[in-house]
């Protein structure tokens, strides 16, 4: 919870004096934020109170101009997700439940920030947003 909850509020806290013109914070979330993800454990309950505190924050900073999003991708090959067990068996399930076919990539996710960070989505603040092929739609 220190780790990826607590410490996106006091980052949050030390960047908004800096950010005079306004501008974006980002958080990394997980589909386990809103369903049981077999393995995902206590990370699941922290996602959610991560999602619930992007939220709170967009209220609070949208006077000083500043949104805030939570990001929450599919499964991505990254250093923490290979201490999942069944990593692989997450993938493969989430590239078969995905409308689009496959599992995003870093670059995917890399793409849909960039968007959220200008001014065309200015008017965009307080959402958990899925990059994630849609597997969420799925049931």
């Amino acid at each position: 919870m220190d780790i990826s909850c607590h410490s996106f509020v006091r980052m949050a806290r030390l960047a908004v004096p800096l950010m005079t013109q306004g501008g974006t914070l980002f958080a990394m979330s997980y589909e386990g934020a809103n369903r049981v993800v077999p393995n995902y454990d206590l990370m699941g309950p922290v996602k959610a109170a991560l999602e619930a505190s992007c939220r709170y924050l967009a209220h609070e900073l949208e006077p000083r101009g500043i949104r805030v999003h939570a990001i929450s991708p599919g499964p991505l090959k990254t250093r923490a997700a290979s201490g999942l067990k069944d990593f692989d068996l997450l993938l493969a399930d989430a590239a078969g439940r995905a409308p689009l076919g496959e599992v995003v990539d870093i670059m995917d996710v890399g793409f849909a920030t960039a968007y959220l960070a200008t001014p065309y989505a200015r008017r965009i603040s307080g959402n958990t947003v899925y990059v994630d092929g849609g597997v969420h739609i799925m049931a």
